[in-house]
């Protein structure tokens, strides 16, 4: 039996193709795709050019790695899943036995072995996924499939990255950059008890996204000249006690790091580029930790989707625009613009 799928060959396209239905080997399920999302990164190393090498090496694979599903096939060994179990992927699947593999961060696996979901094996831009066992988390019945794909990766990495900030009502946050990460690191914000998000953003129509759903209290033009006075002002001269920048942009990231007040904590999440900063001024005197965070660990996206679920916060509401899979093209054109929330592809 045959099934649809879509890779990127580059050059801002996308290929429709046909495969064939795998069949789950030893501790393997075969899911049925429901929610498959559009990730920056696969428009930032993927869909423009082949950019990455190492983890990031494209492998002319079915595209997608924030996958969501159900169960229809059980490969033998498999002890924990059945048919019928609606499932989020963590999209790494490591060799399980390195360092970074025991402690649950399949995403710094050392082996070569390592393969992303959608990067290195087939992802879930198709109308089925073969999975390992190990690398499905149970999607609570509260939320939906798109509620899945979006915690896959970008919800699981704005998770990592508040926690490694250690966030709480204690707490005010700027956010550089409010495309779907940003969001989505406010939005969690706001569940981990922030009562202040400020966020910043090139597009006005992200920064519309933000604050009609309510996810920052205020939200400012990236390239506004008076931009830095404005945050100053909005954190009553302090600057903000912990700062993210999820754009990648060298600007946004000197602005997080300039806009982080004394003792406070900045992490680095958007991927690509570099920063240059007066180390002595912006850190080392005004006693900063800067984090960097790289997707999230299997037990934490565990606790996320238990947490969304206590919380009753669907990442779903950050989704402007839904494309069947025929429409792969299309949705891939939108995501590129950089103007929208996220964009998933749905079964």
């Amino acid at each position: 039996m045959s099934m649809r799928g879509v890779v990127l060959p580059g050059d801002s396209t996308v290929e429709p193709v046909e495969r064939e239905v795998p069949e789950p080997g030893h501790g393997q399920v075969l899911l049925a795709m429901k929610a498959s999302s559009i990730c920056g990164s696969d428009i930032r190393a993927i869909y423009r050019e082949h950019l990455g090498h190492g983890p990031e090496a494209y492998q002319g694979v079915v595209a997608g790695h924030e996958p969501c599903g159900q169960v229809v096939a059980v490969g033998p060994g498999c002890r924990r899943l059945a048919e019928g179990d609606r499932v989020v992927v963590y999209h790494i699947s490591g060799c399980g036995v390195c360092e970074q593999c025991r402690s649950g961060y399949l995403i710094g696996c050392t082996s070569p072995a390592r393969a992303a979901y959608g990067w290195q094996r087939d992802g879930g831009h198709a109308d089925y996924l073969l999975a390992e066992e190990s690398t499905c988390l149970p999607l609570p019945d509260s939320l939906t499939y798109v509620d899945g794909a979006l915690v896959s990766c970008g919800f699981g990495t704005a998770y990592e990255a508040l926690l490694r900030l250690d966030v709480s009502g204690r707490d005010t946050l700027l956010v550089t950059g409010l495309g779907p990460v940003g969001l989505a690191a406010a939005m969690l914000a706001r569940g981990m008890g922030v009562g202040h998000v400020v966020g910043t953003d090139l597009s006005p129509e992200r920064r519309r996204i933000g604050v009609e759903l309510g996810l920052v209290d205020e939200a400012l033009a990236a390239d506004d000249e008076t931009l830095s006075d404005a945050l100053d002002e909005l954190s009553a001269g302090r600057g903000f006690t912990a700062t993210l920048d999820a754009s990648g942009n060298p600007a946004a990231r000197h602005l997080a790091l300039s806009s982080t007040a004394t003792w406070g904590r900045c992490a680095f999440v958007g991927e690509g580029g570099d920063v240059g900063f007066d180390v002595s001024q912006l850190m080392i005197h005004k006693q900063v930790s800067l984090h960097g965070s790289w997707v999230t660990s299997v037990g934490h996206m565990g606790d996320l989707l238990r947490h969304l679920d206590r919380w009753r916060v669907h990442p779903e509401e950050i989704v402007t625009d839904t494309f069947t899979l025929d429409d792969a093209a299309a949705a891939y054109q939108l995501a590129d613009r950089g103007t929208s929330g996220k964009v998933v592809i749905t079964f």
